[in-house]
């Protein structure tokens, strides 16, 4: 008998059909001897529609009031789903997140679970009860309601199986695994069986919409191995885990590409020390994400920086940067949305120094420029603009794996 537990996305219970359909997998595996506890997402487009109407009402929300608005998706999910489960004639008992004691920091909306109690969920467990939780959220030391941000639900059952020690934990999309590149833009990427933490984690990072990054951080810090795989076809998955076997002669595992980014310029700063210390402190105390950064030197003893930070972060980056501009001394801010981040990530890249030729001799043959370019180990970054992001991520993706 193994623990196993299972995550299911807002796609897979977006309405009855595939509600039954989730609990006819729960119910198999449980029905295997198995303790099985289940995460779930809020149904479909459940949470975008509770955005809405929380901004008909007010255009600027509390987060707080938000966190605890966007947290009955998820609520709805478990209890339907456990209506199903008791049907199909399953003990099962259903919970949110403050009942299976996910404590969380208190910034909402990004919140970070601090540690989960594990008393009510072991009491259920040993009661022999089918467990479903709440994704995407959790109670902070006040008693509120917080969520977890983009992919929390992934998140959230990846920290549940860390914390039980599971055998294993699933992670069910609407695709069959990881690809080499999105199968719905790339018509011939391939099916990964496995792939390991690090290459994962830069994948989700750059754009991969298969697992989300703070999942995978977590999943390798405790060596939980996740299965990725589709709740709508019978087949296996991609296997995430430490190391695989794999041909030395693979030098990328895949294309990522990534259109919500912005990338903002200052210039005409002072040629001094301290300027990027002041400009990048300044974004971190207020909880800004920075990914690409070029300095490049100006004229008459000046220099541009240029870097990029989420979309979503745009509008609030900017005003920062705003309040703070005469300290920072930058003459005029640039800031554009039309560029898209298009990433190669492979293990075998380190070792290989002509994947960057081929990079961008694939984009050179396009006639794709590059604005912007980022490396490390496992990957390589460039900044294109978004109208050829799609062209990018083929051209890239033949050139490896035609």
């Amino acid at each position: 008998m193994a623990l196993i537990v299972q995550k299911f996305g807002g796609s897979s219970v977006a309405n009855a059909e595939r509600v039954f359909n989730v609990a006819k997998i729960i119910t198999d595996c449980y029905s295997l001897g198995n303790d099985v506890v289940v995460v779930l997402s809020a149904q479909g487009d459940t949470t975008d529609e509770l955005i809405e109407k929380a901004h008909e009402i007010n255009p600027n929300p509390s987060r707080r009031e938000l966190d605890a608005l966007m947290s009955t998706g998820e609520q709805i999910s478990v209890c339907l789903m456990a209506m199903a489960i008791e049907r199909l004639g399953f003990p099962v008992v259903s919970l949110t997140g403050w009942q299976a004691d996910v404590r969380t920091t208190s910034h909402h909306s990004d919140a970070k679970i601090k540690k989960i109690g594990l008393d009510r969920l072991r009491m259920e467990l040993d009661r022999r009860n089918i467990v479903l939780v709440t994704g995407f959220q959790g109670v902070n030391k006040y008693g509120d309601v917080t969520t977890l941000g983009r992919g929390g639900s992934d998140t959230s059952a990846v920290a549940l199986a860390c914390a039980l020690k599971a055998n294993l934990c699933q992670i069910y999309t609407d695709v069959d695994g990881v690809y080499t590149a999105d199968p719905r833009t790339v018509p011939n990427a391939r099916k990964l069986d496995q792939i390991t933490y690090g290459e994962m984690l830069e994948l989700a990072s750059l754009g991969a919409k298969v697992l989300h990054n703070r999942s995978v951080e977590l999943a390798k810090s405790y060596h939980m191995e996740l299965e990725v795989l589709s709740s709508f076809t019978n087949k296996p998955g991609t296997i995430v885990k430490e190391a695989v076997s794999r041909m030395e002669k693979t030098l990328i595992s895949g294309v990522a590409r990534d259109d919500k980014i912005a990338r903002i310029a200052l210039t005409h700063l002072k040629n001094e020390p301290g300027v990027a210390y002041r400009i990048f402190s300044l974004l971190a105390k207020n909880h800004i994400n920075i990914d690409i950064i070029i300095q490049s030197i100006g004229r008459e003893d000046t220099k541009d920086i240029s870097f990029t930070v989420p979309l979503d972060l745009k509008d609030e980056t900017v005003q920062v940067l705003n309040d703070a501009k005469g300290a920072l001394g930058f003459e005029r801010m640039d800031v554009s949305d039309t560029s898209s981040k298009i990433s190669v990530v492979g293990a075998g890249i380190v070792n290989n120094p002509g994947v960057a030729a081929m990079v961008f001799e694939a984009l050179y043959e396009a006639d794709i420029n590059i604005n912007m370019i980022s490396t490390s180990e496992i990957k390589i970054s460039v900044l294109i603009d978004k109208e050829d992001a799609e062209k990018a991520v083929r051209v890239i993706h033949d050139k490896f794996f035609n």
